[in-house]
């Protein structure tokens, strides 16, 4: 059977002498591990479009036990991402969480999607770092099916308060007033970073990458995203330990 689909690299590893094994992000079929033979040869048509953080359109062959690549075309490689170390390792953040968070032959076009908008905005530098990734924790979380209640205080339905914190173990809002009668753990949150939070799961996609904090409220929404990300799911991200020991000191310290 022959699949012709469209897909972004969000794994290599490299196989005997000339082949590679790759998992790709697809549109139609979610997570695909597929084999790139001869993908080392220099004159390998298929080496460059199936490298880390390449999105390609692919013709995969399906067998009994294995699929192969056997073309693949670049449409996108994120050049400016290999260029920076900082952004290069968020990148490939990113590649995780799509690893550990997308469905495996299934229907994944709004992963991919927001995968390849974070990629695009990160590349260009139109957006701050720490907004990008707070989006892109916050929004695959709630494609998975974490999606958390930020609608009102879980106590008293208060929709807005000048102090609300996220309970990142049970998902939920808790206004100031409510939020002492409860064990502590809570991320503060101000207005402006609540309404932020509440953006980042509730916007229409073509929006969710639309909207500006000051430098310090980002630093409270970064927190707020990955502590309910690490809460979520349980383990650690080793691209995530890298990424934060080599951000700069001006990035936001989460």
């Amino acid at each position: 059977m022959q699949i012709n689909t469209d897909g972004l690299i969000i794994r290599e590893q490299s196989i005997g002498e000339s082949d590679r094994l790759v998992t790709v992000l697809t549109r139609e079929q979610g997570i695909l591990r597929a084999f790139v033979r001869g993908a080392k040869a220099m004159k390998s048509r298929s080496a460059s479009s199936t490298q880390l953080l390449c999105y390609s359109r692919l013709s995969i062959y399906e067998g009994r036990e294995k699929y192969i690549i056997d073309e693949a075309e670049p449409i996108e490689v994120f050049f400016s991402l290999r260029t920076d170390f900082e952004k290069l390792s968020l990148a490939q953040y990113f590649c995780e969480l799509a690893l550990a968070l997308a469905p495996e032959k299934m229907e994944a076009g709004d992963f991919l999607r927001l995968v390849l908008n974070a990629l695009y905005f990160l590349g260009k530098g139109k957006l701050p770092a720490a907004q990008i990734k707070a989006i892109v924790e916050m929004r695959m979380l709630s494609l998975a099916g974490f999606m958390p209640d930020l609608v009102c205080c879980a106590q008293c339905g208060a929709y807005e308060a000048d102090q609300m914190y996220f309970m990142v173990k049970q998902g939920s809002l808790y206004c100031g007033s409510c939020y002492p009668q409860f064990a502590p753990g809570g991320v503060l949150m101000n207005r402006g970073v609540t309404t932020a939070l509440r953006h980042t799961i509730y916007a229409d996609f073509n929006k969710v990458f639309s909207f500006t904090l000051p430098a310090k409220d980002l630093e409270a929404l970064a927190k707020a995203s990955e502590r309910y990300l690490l809460n979520t799911v349980e383990r650690g991200f080793a691209t995530l330990d890298f990424y934060k020991q080599i951000c700069v000191p001006s990035s936001p310290d989460i």
